[in-house]
């Protein structure tokens, strides 16, 4: 896009810059339009000698502080700042250059081939030259006061929107001992730094040397831009390296490009447009155009990088920094929309929302990679004890890390409603509650949630497949649950809760229960089936007291074999089963313990091997694996695989 207004001639007072104007290639280029305050051509001689007499006036006082500062003509002016070294004559200078170009407005007018108006244009020509050293020193020697946090503050402080003189853009030492007593030294350099750079891109401007004074600002400025960057830690890579990396030097650079956007966005970017709307705010045109060559090519490859990630290979794991970039970019977004408003500028703005769209596109990518490989684990090992399978764990605690980004998430599938393309998991043998519960028929849910409800579904599918591995139903109930108490505990205990709300807990809580009782009511059927149990009240004989102990023997000492080994990870859960167990048990026996226990005399100690407190603390060490379990529930080894990597789940509660 071709830069506005870099090859305009600036005589206009009120319009320092106009676009339809043009700078001329060289400071001897004379072509100039009359400024508005310019008089018109005198209508009589003795006005014409008069306004003549003022503009030699003019050319003479110019002359004399042009020539002391012309840097070739004394060592003095060559090596000394004219800004530094007298604020006074810094504002004399700019006054006499002002009038200098009056004196060439009213000799071109007049058509003037005289000496005079050659001696004017090379007296401008020297100010100008002057002008752009000074220029050039206060922004090389000031490169650490126009540091972003110093501009920013500037930035902050009341700014003068008057401009047409010069004395007063330059500020007065009482003006500048103000601004030192509101803000730190180092900020008030800054604001000594700016002034001055506005008072001469100013001058320079409308005395026809915009393009010098823009070509010393863009170059030094541009330079500063871009060492600030690499400084800062960032470095261009390319797509087809970038496939080359390691996912942990790349993770590593995702974390240093974060921290690098954030400051480049909120500080560097930002203090450049305030710098460039300052020292060249009497010009829109101008401005944006040096904006633009300043940070455009540097913000471009920066806000690029997210999209170059995305190139690398996917896989789910990878999918929360793809979500930690979307988020440092939207979160920036306003910032950048702000900072890099200008038409010039719009590529920036483009690339930042192409890498959101490529982010997008990544992380419901590695989410159906991530639906897909649960639906496809197909380990057949049985978990020791009816214990909390691995693939459990790790999409649990997968699906609790993408609960804390349920906002970006919610962005990203908004307009992607979910699709269920599993006809297996529809007629999955899971009870129908657990399918309506992932419709938003009754509770209309956000995207993120109806998606992340249904991929909690999918899990419990596929564990409910895995519990029909186990040869004894009772140790499939259990398993089964401990398996949904665990997805409900990740779930309240994380912002999955909020996500899913109260219905959901309550309805998969219910579910849990429903699942204990039928493990109570399988796994110790042939205890609680014993005549003893049934009708612990009923008058019999003594061999058959015999034989209702002996019953009851077998049968509780079998079940506590098979079942020691058999585990309850949740406390809650297996306090609850080790009382609705002893409800079922207890009471019953102890009543027919307390009325035939006397009555066998001698023999009780043979045929009576549990009283209702041992039975009780038999129960109380249940559950905590520490025994040799049964039916076909020995130790394995268990990994889950997710996209090509093993996951271990050890440690992970």
């Amino acid at each position: 896009m071709p830069r506005k207004g870099m090859r305009t001639l600036f005589f206009h007072n009120n319009s320092l810059m106009s676009p339809s104007s043009s700078i001329p290639s060289s400071p001897s280029h004379t072509q100039t339009s009359s400024p508005s305050y310019c008089h018109t051509r005198p209508s009589s001689p003795l006005h014409l000698s008069f306004s003549e007499s003022i503009m030699d006036g003019n050319i003479a006082t110019a002359e004399a502080i042009i020539t002391k500062w012309n840097p070739d003509s004394s060592s003095y002016a060559k090596y000394t700042s004219l800004f530094y070294e007298d604020r006074g004559e810094a504002r004399e200078f700019l006054r006499v250059v002002k009038d200098l170009q009056r004196s060439l407005h009213f000799y071109i007018n007049q058509n003037s081939s005289s000496q005079k108006l050659i001696h004017a244009q090379t007296l401008m020509q020297t100010a100008m030259k002057r002008l752009e050293k000074e220029f050039y020193q206060i922004l090389a020697t000031n490169r650490d006061h126009l540091d972003p946090e110093s501009v920013s503050a500037r930035s902050s402080t009341t700014t003068r929107s008057s401009v047409s003189d010069y004395e007063d853009d330059l500020g007065s030492e009482d003006e500048i001992q103000i601004a030192g007593n509101s803000i730190q030294e180092v900020e008030r350099e800054a604001s000594v730094a700016m002034l001055d750079l506005r008072a001469i891109a100013d001058c320079m401007i409308s005395s026809g040397y915009g393009r010098e004074c823009v070509n010393i600002f863009r170059n030094i400025r541009k330079s500063i831009v871009e060492e600030a960057i690499y400084r800062l830690g960032f470095q261009r890579i390319s797509s087809k390296l970038i496939q080359k990396l390691d996912w942990e030097v790349l993770e590593h650079k995702i974390k240093n490009w974060m921290k690098v956007m954030k400051i480049a966005v909120k500080t560097l970017f930002y203090s450049e447009r305030i710098l460039c709307d300052h020292v060249f705010g009497a010009s829109n045109s101008i401005k944006e155009s040096c904006f633009s060559a300043i940070a455009k090519e540097a913000a471009t490859h920066l806000f690029k990088f997210p999209e170059i990630v995305t190139k690398c290979k996917k896989s789910p794991e990878k999918m929360f920094r793809f979500l930690d970039l979307y988020d440092t970019i939207s979160e920036l977004w306003p910032d950048i929309e702000s900072i890099f408003s200008y038409e010039s500028t719009s590529t920036v703005r483009s690339q930042a929302i192409n890498s959101l769209i490529k982010l997008s596109e990544g992380v419901r990518t590695m989410l159906a990679e991530f639906e897909s490989a649960i639906q496809k684990d197909s380990s057949r090992s049985r978990v020791p004890g009816g214990g909390l399978h691995p693939l459990n764990r790790y999409v649990m605690n997968y699906l609790c890390f993408l609960g804390d980004y349920s906002e970006i998430l919610t962005d990203i599938f908004s307009d992607y409603p979910l699709q269920v393309q599993s006809p297996s998991l529809v007629q999955s043998p899971l009870p129908e509650a657990l399918l309506e519960n992932s419709t938003t028929e009754n509770n209309p849910l956000t995207a993120i949630s109806t998606r992340l409800e249904w991929l909690i579904f999918v899990l419990l599918c596929k564990l409910n497949r895995k519990a029909e591995h186990y040869k004894d139903v009772g140790l499939s109930y259990l398993f089964l649950a401990n398996s949904l108490q665990y997805v409900v505990s990740k779930v309240c205990g994380c912002n999955l809760r909020y996500i899913l709300g109260d219905d959901w807990i309550s309805k998969h809580e219910l579910k849990v229960h429903q699942y204990t009782e039928s493990y109570v009511q399988v796994g110790w059927r042939k205890v609680t089936a014993t005549t003893l149990l049934q009708n612990p009240t009923a008058e019999m004989e003594p061999q058959m007291v015999k034989e209702r102990f002996q019953e009851f023997n077998s049968a509780f000492e079998v079940v506590y074999r098979v079942q020691s080994g058999w585990i309850v990870p949740d406390g809650k859960l297996r306090d609850e089963i080790k009382v609705s167990v002893a409800t079922k048990i207890v009471p019953a026996y102890r009543v027919f313990y307390e009325k035939y226990r006397v009555l066998l005399g001698g023999e009780s100690s043979d045929l009576v091997r549990f009283s209702p407190e041992d039975l009780e603390n038999y129960l109380s060490d249940m559950f905590q694996g520490n025994g040799v379990s049964g039916s076909g529930s020995g130790s394995v080894s268990v990994s889950v695989s997710i996209s090509g990597s093993s996951l271990q789940s050890q440690g992970s509660q």
